[in-house]
């Protein structure tokens, strides 16, 4: 059975922050994500998790200086004190919150800059090392130049060799189906080669990044895949709702009703 998560820094946005937990659940959803939570105290953030019987899924690594133009520091060569003390903080939110996994955004750069690339695997290496003895997986992911531009990891195949060269148990990949259509397509064969390595997923319509019930992705297909492969992770809603998010959550509905009367009549045969 596949579970969704609602991200909170997309979704429900016409409520503040810490009144959208409350909406996610009672959309019915049972696990959220969001992006940057630092603006709150951990427990405050907590206080909310546990209120509406929620599970929190994923947030991001501090990522430097946003408004000034930082995407993430992993790969930001000459910043390496900064991404340690970014790893320190989410830490304590992690462990507030219950969280086993946290993403490290890499920040601008150009992935083949050697000095670059060494910087993201040493920072990469020291994130997983330090939140193992914590549960916590490191994720990273291939966000595409379009809506990023200028973004360090923008292929799946170089998020895959940095997996390979570091070699980490608590090391994997955020599979955001999104980016990866945006930037390389062919998404099938990408869940397939990469089914090993994905740790979360996120979803979004292509090209308008609304909910996944329209656009040239085919979701079904997507989740009969993910199924298919035995994935048991989250599945991130990652997107802009076109309008009140309540109201865009009929995808969702019917979605669900079609999973569990596929169960029933599995269970009946």
């Amino acid at each position: 059975m596949l579970r969704f998560a609602a991200n909170l820094s997309m979704m429900f946005t016409e409520h503040p922050f810490l009144d959208r937990f409350g909406a996610a659940a009672a959309a019915g959803f049972r696990g959220v994500e969001f992006h940057f939570p630092y603006e709150f105290e951990p427990a405050v953030i907590a206080a909310q998790v546990q209120r509406h019987a929620l599970e929190t899924v994923l947030f991001n690594l501090p990522p430097g200086d946003f408004a000034a133009g930082d995407r993430g520091l992993a790969a930001v060569p000459g910043r390496e004190e900064e991404f340690a003390a970014s790893v320190q903080r989410a830490a304590a939110y992690a462990r507030q919150l219950s969280c086993r996994r946290v993403h490290a955004m890499a920040g601008l750069g150009h992935v083949e800059d050697k000095r670059a690339w060494s910087t993201y695997l040493s920072n990469l290496a020291l994130a997983a090392d330090r939140l193992r003895p914590m549960g916590v997986t490191v994720l990273i992911e291939a966000i595409n130049g379009r809506d990023m531009p200028g973004y360090f990891l923008q292929s799946t195949g170089a998020a895959l060799r940095a997996l390979q060269e570091l070699d980490r148990k608590n090391l994997r990949l955020l599979f955001d189906i999104y980016h990866c259509q945006v930037s390389e397509g062919d998404l099938i064969r990408h869940l397939r080669g990469l089914g090993n390595y994905i740790e979360h997923v996120q979803i979004a319509s292509v090209p308008g990044r609304q909910e996944p019930d329209h656009g040239e992705v085919y979701y079904p297909a997507l989740f009969e895949e993910l199924e298919r492969m035995g994935y048991h992770g989250w599945i991130g809603c990652e997107y802009r709702p076109a309008g009140a998010t309540a109201a865009g959550l009929g995808w969702l509905e019917s979605l669900t009703r079609k999973m569990n009367d596929r169960g029933a009549q599995t269970c009946g045969s």
